[in-house]
């Protein structure tokens, strides 16, 4: 599996690299007030991936950063509520998952 992930970013990586050397024109670009910016065309396009990408992944971050405090707040929470078990009732417990 490691091996095709590996050939998929190879394969993206020498499209991107072909696409960049084909298109390598410089765009003007109008901003505000009259104001032109000459960019290369790849570059222009990295950066509307960037732009278009960045927001939804912080997002992303942010979530999986919240979700995981609170499963960690969670599980602490039932650390506390389930007291542990007796030293002797330990080999009866072992003995019961054996059999089923």
């Amino acid at each position: 599996m490691q091996f095709l992930k590996t050939l998929f970013w190879v394969v993206a990586a020498v499209i991107a690299v072909v696409f960049a050397l084909r298109n390598w024109t410089p765009v003007t670009i109008n901003l505000w007030a009259g104001l032109q910016a000459d960019i290369k065309l790849p570059v222009l396009v990295l950066g509307a991936l960037l732009i278009g990408f960045l927001p939804p992944y912080a997002l992303h971050r942010g979530t999986k950063w919240h979700m995981r405090r609170r499963i960690e707040t969670m599980e602490r929470n039932i650390a506390v509520q389930i007291p542990t078990a007796p030293e002797t009732q330990a080999p009866a417990a072992a003995s019961l998952s054996t059999e089923a």
